[in-house]
């Protein structure tokens, strides 16, 4: 006889949120590499991102430029790389080779045959010149460690060749093969982003190859991913799941029924948690506040967001292609917004008031003067703004 799954409340997974994601006071990480490590990945679409969600969960705040600096350019711990649904994260570079093969080869596969197929289109050279090209410029980027594409360009001048992409269409435009095909290379796992041009703002940055790792298993690296995933994230729903790895449902249902996910049921439906996960969770033990950067990996980790984001704030909080913007959380929920203004200032706004009262106001401006303190004189602008950002932006 089966038994009735447990069903997990809402303040339930806020306090497994709050917890598990390094949101409160007392969960606070001593490193970058453990805020990594937590939430198994960083949104790095936009580099500003990376810094701002480290820096909302490291102990010593004053610590987050050199800190996550040292981590991603220095140790070479953390590893900025095409993932999930053909996106930049940043991931433990324990982790590089597990995402390579559960997500990224059937990605690179799609990504290589894409460009042979629009530069034949284009009348330009073949798959033979391009892997001659490819070879050239991975010799010249080991040589020199790091590199633009302006500089591989030097050692290899057929990497500035251009061809015409959807021509005659109206978003016809000119496509150099540097960029293309550095771009299928980052998703095959061949090289990685190093050090920007600018700032830890900068979204510029040098290239080098990627560090070697094993070949997985796919099935066993997306049933270790997906495990990973639900013990910092879970419970969640299939379509959660689904979502946020881009896989198939039947890789999904796969790997759940490989790692012993646990059957749980929750206020949209059935959900599951990691094997062994079911005891019931403690709330946190002190009320906490966070500003979170726009594309954080807490505010965009499920697809289904009521229990923690009021759907009457989405129009605000987030622009046309479903990013979110920066965001004010107050126990587990998104309460506001926030942005910062030319002159420093971290301005807020609350949109969502149930529940906030003086304590929340408080704890709120305290986390503002955090952030605006580390950041200092560097001005960061989102990626993707939102409704809201720029209105508290000026």
């Amino acid at each position: 006889m089966s038994r009735t799954p447990r069903h997990i409340t809402t303040p339930e997974r806020r306090a497994r949120l709050a917890l598990r994601h390094r949101l409160t006071p007392s969960t606070h990480a001593p490193t970058p590499e453990a805020v990594a490590d937590s939430l198994v990945a960083l949104h790095g679409t936009d580099p500003a991102t990376v810094y701002l969600a480290v820096g909302a969960r490291l102990a010593d705040s004053s610590a987050t430029v050199p800190e996550t600096s040292r981590a991603l350019y220095e140790d070479r711990t953390l590893l900025r790389m095409h993932g999930m649904r053909h996106t930049v994260f940043v991931f433990p570079a324990g982790l590089t080779a597990t995402v390579h093969a559960s997500t990224g080869l059937a990605v690179a596969a799609r990504e290589r045959a894409a460009l042979l197929k629009h530069m034949a289109t284009a009348g330009a050279p073949d798959a033979a010149w391009l892997k001659e090209v490819e070879g050239a410029l991975l010799a010249a980027l080991a040589l020199r460690g790091q590199a633009t594409a302006a500089e591989l360009a030097v050692d290899e001048p057929r990497l500035r060749e251009q061809f015409v992409y959807a021509a005659g269409k109206n978003y016809e435009g000119v496509h150099t093969v540097s960029t293309r095909l550095l771009k299928v290379l980052g998703v095959e796992g061949k090289v990685v982003r190093g050090r920007p041009l600018g700032s830890w703002t900068s979204s510029q940055f040098r290239w080098a190859v990627a560090p070697e790792h094993p070949e997985l298993d796919v099935a066993e690296a997306q049933a270790a991913l997906l495990g990973r995933w639900l013990a910092a994230c879970g419970p969640a729903t299939e379509a959660d799941l689904k979502w946020w790895t881009g896989w198939r449902v039947t890789e999904v249902r796969r790997a759940l029924t490989t790692i012993g996910a646990e059957p749980v049921s929750l206020d949209e439906g059935p959900g599951y948690v990691a094997a062994g996960d079911l005891a019931p969770l403690a709330g946190p033990a002190e009320p906490w506040a966070a500003l979170l950067p726009a594309l954080d990996p807490t505010a965009m980790g499920w697809q289904a967001r009521d229990w923690y984001l009021a759907p009457e704030l989405r129009p605000a909080l987030f622009d046309g292609s479903g990013n979110v913007g920066p965001t004010v959380w107050w126990n587990g929920r998104v309460v506001g917004a926030w942005a910062q203004r030319p002159d420093g200032e971290i301005a807020y706004r609350i949109l969502d008031r149930e529940g906030i009262g003086r304590d929340a106001e408080t704890a709120i401006g305290v986390a503002a003067e955090r952030l605006r303190g580390w950041v200092g004189a560097t001005r960061v602008t989102p990626r993707f703004r939102t409704p809201m950002e720029r209105e508290l932006a000026g």
